[in-house]
C-alpha cells in the first residue's frame, strides 16, 4: 500500500516542478534563431542616479551654507577670485584624510602678477586642523594657469580632551580662498574642484571612549557611505585580546620552567619492604 502512495506523492512533486518551471519560464525569451535572450527591463524603469548622489557643482561662503560632498567624490564650482568657497564632508574614527583642490584659471584671462592661494580645514567645533604633510600654501605666476593644494590630517579619533585639538569625527568644513594677489585680478572667473579621501583605521589611534559625530544643521544627514562607526569596537580589543593570550602562554612556560621535569611514570616496589640488615659478628640476645 505505500508503494502506491509513495509514487502517487512523487508525480504531484514533478507535476509542481514543472509548474513552477512554467512560471518562470517567461523570464528569459526566444529569439527568431532559437536562441533564448534574458528580458530586458522596461526603459521607463531604468535605475537613474539620484540628484543626491551627484557630485556638487557649487560652493557655499561661509560655515552654514557649506556645500556637502562625499567622500571620494570631486566638488566644482565657478567663482571669482577673492572669494571664500566651502564644503562639508565626513570624516569617522581612525581615518586618515586628505583633501585636494585645484584652482584653474581661464586661458584668456589677462593677470598681473602672482597670486597665493591657501586651502583650511575644521573640524565639526570649527577648529582649524593642522597638516601633517601636503603644500596646504601656494603661489601661482602670472602665466600658470593651475594651482594645485594638498592637505592630509591628523587621524581622526574617537574622543579627545576637551582642551586638546585632536581631530573629532563629524562633519569637517574646507574652505579655499586666495590670500595675496594684485588689486587689479580681483574678480577674475576661477574654476575650483576640491576633493576629500581618506584611508585606514589606525588602530594605534583608537580610543576607549566615543562621542556623538558633529554635524551641522545644514547638513544633517551628512555621513560616510557605511554609516558612523559604532562606539563600542575599537582594534585596541584585537592587542587586548592578542597580549592576554601571549601573556598566558609566558605564564605556562615559566611554570614549566620552574617545576622541573615530570616523571610519567609511577616508581615501582616490591611486594614486601627490605628487612634492615644485621650488623657483622651479632649473634642474638643472650640472657
Amino acid at each position: 500500500m505505500r508503494t502506491p502512495k509513495l509514487l502517487t506523492a512523487a508525480g504531484l512533486l514533478a507535476a509542481a516542478g514543472l509548474a513552477s518551471l512554467a512560471v518562470l519560464a517567461p523570464v528569459a525569451r526566444a529569439d527568431d534563431s532559437g536562441t533564448a535572450t534574458p528580458a530586458t527591463p522596461d526603459s521607463g524603469a531604468s535605475a537613474s542616479a539620484s540628484p543626491s548622489d551627484a557630485a556638487p557643482t557649487e560652493a557655499g561662503t561661509n560655515f552654514r551654507t557649506a556645500t556637502p560632498v562625499k567622500q571620494g567624490q570631486q566638488a566644482t564650482a565657478a567663482a571669482s577670485a577673492g572669494d571664500y568657497l566651502y564644503w562639508t564632508f565626513p570624516a569617522d574614527s581612525g581615518q586618515n584624510v586628505t583633501v585636494k583642490a585645484t584652482v584653474t584659471f581661464p586661458s584668456g584671462a589677462v593677470r598681473h602678477g602672482p597670486s597665493t592661494w591657501q586651502i583650511d580645514v575644521y573640524d565639526g567645533l570649527r577648529r582649524r586642523q593642522a597638516c601633517r604633510y601636503g603644500m596646504q600654501t601656494r603661489t601661482a605666476a602670472a602665466d600658470v594657469t593651475t594651482v594645485q593644494l594638498a592637505c592630509t590630517l591628523r587621524t581622526v579619533r574617537a574622543w579627545a580632551e576637551p582642551w586638546s585639538n585632536d581631530p573629532l569625527r563629524g562633519a569637517y568644513y574646507l574652505r579655499l580662498a586666495v590670500l595675496d594677489l594684485p588689486q587689479t585680478d580681483l574678480g577674475l572667473p576661477v574654476q575650483a574642484a576640491v576633493t576629500a579621501t581618506a584611508h585606514g583605521t589606525a588602530g594605534e589611534a583608537a580610543v576607549d571612549g566615543s562621542v556623538t559625530p558633529v554635524v551641522t544643521a545644514n547638513g544633517p544627514e551628512l555621513a560616510p557611505d557605511g554609516g558612523w562607526a559604532g562606539t563600542w569596537w575599537s582594534p585596541r580589543w584585537l592587542w587586548t585580546g592578542g597580549g592576554g593570550l601571549l601573556a598566558v602562554l609566558a605564564a605556562l612556560g615559566a611554570h614549566r620552567l620552574a617545576r622541573g621535569p615530570v616523571r610519567l611514570s609511577a616508581p615501582r616496589y616490591s611486594g614486601e619492604p627490605a628487612r634492615p640488615r644485621e650488623p657483622a659478628g651479632y649473634s642474638g640476645y643472650s640472657g
